[in-house]
């Protein structure tokens, strides 16, 4: 009897393969210089695998799908909590699985979203860079005046698990949470009104999903009911956030400043957010310590063996109840 083949396609942290590895699998990819496939080879190789281990800059879209589906592809693993690369609406109708992976990155991201919080909110970026440039005179006492994140009221946007994850780190800076969410969670501090949690909060952090829902859920219309002295941070997907609206406000001084872990067209970021004022922007980074990535690659992995196997992995994603 043949062996699975999986389709690996970028190289993962040291021991993320050895579910694959142990259960016997053939192994396809990555290539040797881990650049990423295009298009047109996922379109080729997907005639002959039983599986895909893709990363969320592989596009796994429903031409890639059908072809798939029409041989032996059964089950994409995506090596990441968000999903919206891949078109599994349309893979769940051809029968393909998709897996992805949940509460596994939590507490790493929501260390990043704090992180840039305080970042952004005290200005460390033009602090460090004047220093580092030797622009820096010497302590004067209305340098770099930033704004406090203690006592503050922080709106999270999206209260799955990496938002409660950040609400449990603000209540540790006496921060007043309140949260938004597409279904009332019944909770403290939950608003069903966007538009106000926009106005009332001193910081808000984005935690939503990304793909059509979400696309620019912050627009310029939210960005100008914030705060001047608003602080705006994203490690959620780019998506979210219109960067023009969000570059044009951070020019305008119309919101105190931003942090972004994640952008519209990664890997490009706005030319206006590259040059605004009080801003911290991250190359996508939220996610990543030695461990959790590692545990990323595992858990996807091991989704893929366990399937090929007979079995039912706890993290793919559910069918929509008419998506069969």
């Amino acid at each position: 009897m043949t062996s699975p083949r999986v389709l690996v396609t970028r190289r993962l942290p040291e021991g993320g393969l050895d579910p694959l590895i142990n259960a016997g699998f053939e192994i396809v990819g990555p290539r040797d210089d881990d650049t990423p496939y295009s298009s047109e080879e996922l379109l080729g190789l997907a005639e002959s695998v039983d599986a895909i281990v893709c990363l969320l800059t592989d596009l796994i879209d429903y031409e890639i799908l059908s072809v798939g589906a029409a041989h032996s592809l059964r089950v994409i693993a995506n090596v990441a909590v968000g999903y919206d690369n891949i078109d599994w609406r349309s893979a769940h109708r051809l029968g393909i699985e998709v897996s992805n992976t949940p509460g596994v990155l939590d507490e790493t991201t929501a260390d990043a979203a704090v992180l840039l919080m305080l970042a952004a909110s005290r200005l460390t970026f033009a602090a460090e860079s004047d220093l580092r440039a030797g622009d820096w005179p010497g302590w004067g006492i209305t340098q770099y005046l930033g704004v406090d994140i203690h006592g503050a009221t922080l709106g999270i946007i999206g209260f799955g698990r990496i938002g409660r994850a950040v609400a449990r780190r603000a209540q540790g800076f006496g921060m007043r949470v309140l949260h938004h969410s597409r279904r009332e969670t019944g909770e403290p501090g939950y608003m069903d009104d966007l538009d106000e949690l926009c106005r009332v909060a001193d910081i808000i952090s984005i935690h939503t999903p990304g793909g059509p829902d979400t696309v620019h859920l912050i627009d310029g219309r939210r960005l100008a009911l914030m705060k001047t002295t608003a602080v705006l941070v994203n490690t959620a997907r780019g998506s979210v956030v219109d960067e023009a609206a969000l570059a044009e406000a951070l020019h305008a001084g119309s919101i105190f400043a931003a942090g972004l872990d994640v952008f519209e067209r990664e890997p490009e970021v706005h030319p206006r957010l590259l040059t605004a004022p009080r801003t911290v922007l991250l190359p996508h980074i939220g996610s990543a310590s030695q461990a959790t990535r590692r545990n990323m690659a595992l858990s996807a992995t091991n989704a893929v063996a366990q399937y090929l196997q007979g079995g039912r992995p706890a993290n793919l994603i559910a069918r929509e109840p008419n998506s069969d």
